[in-house]
């Protein structure tokens, strides 16, 4: 059995031991290689943006769409592709803030389905199977101007939710089970979001949008 002699400093008789923040760095040097503004400023800006949103794009809504076939449910929706855009090319545009987006496909849902109840159309088929009719055009315009100037009313801005408003007042979304998946596959994607987007280095913000115009990631000004 060895025996600590007078004098003889701990750490010659124990093993080193590498402190966290050495993993902690280590794991920073490895992150700044893929950083987008470090990419950006080594490789031709316009061509990694465009990859990183084929990236991004194909990662999110192909996501959201395994999840939509392992649980059979509507979890990908034509809505989805505009919000994913704006997530990974306008994130410091305030209808990219996590906020104006689930806000306002809130306010489209919501606002869809009023038009469905008022024109008494909750069980009727899809426009695209039965036609439009005149309650129909009816449910989608009041769908439309609804979440129009309910989205401005509550300085929720966010050009998809017009979709998705119609997606539910044109029949192809109606069932309330339905209209919550819609509002859980909104809550994904921005989850997700967030963190590609974080993880890349891009201040994407965690809710409400930026307080000022800031500098977007393709070099322009959005505010």
């Amino acid at each position: 059995m060895q025996k600590r002699t007078q004098g003889q400093d701990d750490t010659e008789i124990r093993p080193r031991q590498v402190q966290p923040e050495g993993h902690i760095g280590m794991l920073r040097s490895m992150l700044r290689y893929v950083q987008l503004p470090w990419l950006m400023q080594q490789y031709p800006r316009i061509l990694v943006f465009a990859l990183y949103n084929f990236v991004c794009g194909f990662f999110s809504i192909g996501l959201m769409a395994t999840v939509a076939v392992i649980l059979h449910s509507p979890f990908i929706f034509p809505s989805l592709g505009p919000t994913a855009f704006h997530y990974f090319s306008r994130q410091t545009a305030p209808s990219a803030s996590p906020r104006n987006a689930i806000i306002g496909h809130l306010i489209g849902t919501v606002a869809g389905y009023f038009s469905l109840v008022v024109t008494g159309l909750t069980t009727a088929g899809p426009a695209i199977a039965n036609g439009v009719t005149w309650p129909r055009v009816i449910a989608a315009a009041l769908s439309l101007g609804l979440t129009a100037g309910l989205m401005i009313l509550f300085r929720a801005l966010h050009a998809p939710a017009g979709a998705t408003t119609l997606i539910i007042s044109l029949g192809i979304l109606t069932q309330p089970w339905q209209l919550v998946v819609l509002m859980l596959a909104i809550i994904l994607l921005t989850l997700q979001a967030i963190a590609i987007n974080r993880l890349f280095g891009i201040p994407l913000p965690l809710w409400s949008p930026p307080a000022a115009p800031v500098k977007s990631v393709d070099g322009s000004d959005k505010g």
